[in-house]
């Protein structure tokens, strides 16, 4: 894939997915404001519906009492009759209607006691209204005057008196103490119903203050805070100067608002989170290929010049066999013929590797595998690359420790596996290979180990040797031959026995490859 689209494909998923998230946490900081602003609204509602059902309740209470007071006495203080009168005439039938709306007003001076207040006397008024129509009828001479009354209507107007017994009585209460006026257990019970009429499950703490002040009215733990506390004004009198405050603080505000809209916040953040896992997956993949690609690149680059070497040498010894001049040496053609016979070999063991990977991952490489002693695997693996040691000077020694080493195995590639690591060793051993192999038992196991003393590797070259394909890169890819099979052979052939492999190492102290296989009785 080319650079720039993959930069641009990776640019632009980055973005979706950063739109996903700023979207939903958008969603879920919205929608708990949303939810915030319906509890402060339901809560609003509910202290002023509970404010004035006080308020009702108090005027009430004492109405009644004034009513019954009022309603008892017979004689009034003063009465006064106020009378509107008017008339209308038909001369035709020589009729007159004449209509009367009189008004009854009766003072009393009431004693304060009934209300309990500091008051000697109050002063209200019993108000009647009396309606009335007079039918006159004259004769056409003026003679035989005949008159009906009809009373329209007598009663008493109580509304307006209530309403002037409200005025009236704004000034008396605001002079009671408020403790007279309401308790704790009236606001607790109006709070409680109205709230949950509301849909408000909060537990709640409540006071009244007085000018700022708190009064003896309030909930046992109640703490005025200025997040959670709402406040409503209670018995509120301008003229006097008496106002009353109820605050109610909702403790678990913040909990029931979050528990609201943690059902789909939950499923939104999970969803986001399957998503963010599915861009990861799909990122890491991404680069996975991108990089399978490069090391494919640099095998292929590899194996290329892996077989340009001896292809270049056999055809160099085919043109000098073609020389008639040393078609009769024995000797040279002896020489030219072993030339083309190993570098064949070589060719045709690189093959072999590939193909060996390529069954291992369509799983049709077929290990028969018998008993086996895995000391006489060391001696055969060794004496493959015994030769190349002693050429370059280098010793293979042997410490094995492990009194049993009988192992389930398929013997050509076990001594595969050994002659890998081995080959491994010498060829990353700039100076002349030092190995050492050491054998032990540990419970129902046989470890063995393979210590060099060549150019080590780091942490994270340690941590991807067994990949397929992968080498390390050290300025020439050439210097080493190789193409990256060797070890993910080892590990898969190892994988298949139920054994592991482990590697020690630091870079230019050598590497410690560690086997561990199970062993049989």
């Amino acid at each position: 894939m080319n650079k720039k689209l993959f930069a641009v494909l990776i640019a632009l998923m980055t973005l979706s997915l950063l739109g996903i998230i700023f979207v939903q946490g958008y969603w879920i900081t919205n929608s708990y404001q949303t939810k915030e602003d319906q509890f402060t609204f339901n809560v609003q509602q509910t202290l002023l519906s509970v404010s004035k059902k006080i308020q009702i309740r108090e005027i009430e209470d004492y109405y009644n009492i004034y009513s019954g007071y009022v309603d008892s006495i017979d004689v009034p203080d003063n009465v006064n009759f106020s009378e509107l009168i008017y008339t209308t005439s038909n001369d035709r039938n020589n009729e007159t209607y004449i209509f009367s709306d009189g008004i009854l007003e009766e003072d009393y001076k009431l004693s304060s006691n009934f209300l309990d207040t500091e008051i000697d006397s109050i002063r209200f008024k019993k108000i009647t209204n009396k309606k009335s129509t007079t039918k006159v009828v004259t004769g056409v001479d003026g003679s035989g005057i005949t008159s009906e009354t009809k009373i329209e209507s007598f009663s008493r107007l109580k509304d307006y008196e209530r309403k002037q017994f409200e005025e009236a009585f704004k000034n008396i209460s605001a002079k009671t103490p408020i403790h007279k006026r309401v308790s704790a257990a009236e606001i607790e019970k109006e709070l409680t119903k109205e709230l949950r009429g509301r849909g408000v499950a909060s537990k709640f703490e409540f006071a009244v203050y007085s000018n700022n002040l708190a009064t003896k009215i309030k909930s046992k733990n109640f703490e005025l805070k200025g997040d959670t506390t709402y406040e409503v004004p209670l018995f509120t009198n301008e003229e006097l100067k008496t106002n009353y405050t109820l605050y109610v603080n909702f403790l678990g505000k913040e909990k029931e608002v979050l528990n609201s809209i943690l059902g789909m916040a939950m499923l939104s953040l999970i969803f986001t989170s399957v998503i963010i896992l599915a861009y990861s997956s799909a990122l890491s993949q991404l680069f996975r290929q991108r990089q399978i690609s490069q090391i494919k690149s640099d095998f292929i680059n590899n194996m290329t010049h892996e077989f340009k070497t001896p292809i270049a040498t056999i055809n160099l010894a085919l043109d000098a066999l073609k020389n008639p001049k040393v078609k009769d040496d024995k000797e040279f053609l002896g020489r030219y013929l072993g030339m083309i016979r190993d570098e064949n070999r070589r060719m045709h063991a690189q093959v072999e590797n590939v193909l060996r990977i390529s069954k291992l991952e369509k799983n049709e490489l077929d290990l028969p595998k018998e008993r086996l002693k895995l000391h006489d695997i060391l001696e055969t693996s060794i004496s493959h690359v015994g030769l190349m040691v002693e050429d370059r000077g280098g010793y293979i020694e042997t410490h094995l420790g492990a009194l049993k080493s009988s192992v389930l195995a398929n013997e050509s590639h076990l001594t595969n596996v050994i002659v890998n690591i081995l080959d491994n060793a010498i060829k990353y051993s700039d100076e002349s290979p030092k190995i050492d192999i050491y054998t032990e038992n540990v419970k129902d196991n046989i470890i063995l180990k393979i210590r060099d003393q060549g150019m080590g590797m780091s942490k994270a070259v340690q941590k991807r040797i067994f990949e397929k394909f992968y080498r390390e890169s050290t300025g020439d890819i050439h210097n080493v031959k190789g193409h990256g099979l060797g070890l993910a052979y080892v590990k898969r052939i190892l994988d298949d026995h139920d054994g592991e492999i482990y590697v020690e190492s630091e870079k230019g102290k050598g590497s410690t490859f560690i086997i561990k296989l199970h062993l049989i009785s």
